[in-house]
C-alpha cells in the first residue's frame, strides 16, 4: 500500500525558499517518489485563520488514497495538532510529525484561534506522535516543545541542534522517522 506525506507548511511565504519551501525540497529529494509528498497552499498564509486551514486539510486528506503520514512545520504543526484534537484521526494514519510548532495558550503564544481545546483524549490516542524542535530555533523558543511534551506526554520527541526554525539544510532525524514508521505500519499490517 502506498504511504502517503502530508505536508502542512508554517504560515507566511509560501513556496521555494520561502516559509518551508526548503525542508519541503529537503524532504522530496530524501523520501523519493516511494513517498509521494502532498503539500498544499495553505489559504491566506500571511493572516492564517484556523477554520479556512481545517477545512484545506480536510479536502486533501479526502483526496489521499492509501496510508497517511502527517508532517506539520510551524504553525503548520500546531493546525494539525488541533485538528486532530477536535477529529476522529482517518482510519490510514500511520503516524504524525511536529517540527518547530508554537504553542498556544496560557503558557505559549496568545491565540485563541489555535489554542489545543482542553480534552486531549484524542491526540494521547494518535499512532506515532513525534515532535521535533531545534534548541536554536530563532522563532518559537524551545520551551514550546516542554509545553506539548506536559500536554501530550505520549509523543515522543525529538531534541536538535543547530538546525534553527526553517531546516534549510533539511532534517535527517525526520526521514529516518518517516522511513521507520513505514516500516512499523508494515509490520503492524502483517
Amino acid at each position: 500500500m502506498k504511504k502517503h506525506v502530508l505536508f502542512i507548511h508554517s504560515a507566511g511565504p509560501q513556496g521555494p525558499h520561502a516559509g518551508s519551501g526548503d525542508l519541503v525540497a529537503y524532504l522530496q529529494d530524501r523520501l523519493g517518489p516511494r513517498y509521494p509528498l502532498i503539500q498544499p497552499t495553505m489559504p491566506d498564509p500571511e493572516n492564517p485563520r484556523y477554520e479556512h486551514w481545517k477545512t484545506q486539510i480536510i479536502s486533501e486528506l479526502s483526496k489521499i488514497e492509501g496510508e497517511i503520514i502527517l508532517v506539520g512545520h510551524s504553525l503548520g504543526g500546531s493546525v494539525l495538532l488541533k485538528y486532530l484534537s477536535e477529529e476522529p484521526p482517518c482510519q490510514l494514519l500511520v503516524g504524525v510529525c511536529i517540527i518547530a510548532a508554537p504553542f498556544w495558550g496560557e503558557r505559549g503564544w496568545k491565540s485563541r484561534d489555535f489554542a489545543l481545546r482542553k480534552n486531549l483524549s484524542r491526540l494521547h490516542r494518535l499512532p506515532h506522535l513525534i515532535l521535533f524542535h531545534s534548541r536554536d530555533d530563532e522563532v518559537v523558543p524551545f520551551s514550546h516543545l516542554t509545553y506539548y511534551a506536559e500536554a501530550i506526554p505520549n509523543a515522543r520527541l525529538c531534541e536538535l541542534d543547530d538546525l534553527g526554525h526553517l531546516f534549510t539544510e533539511g532534517c535527517p532525524d525526520l526521514v529516518v522517522q518517516i522511513m521507520k514508521l513505514t516500516r512499523i505500519s508494515q509490520l503492524e499490517n502483517v
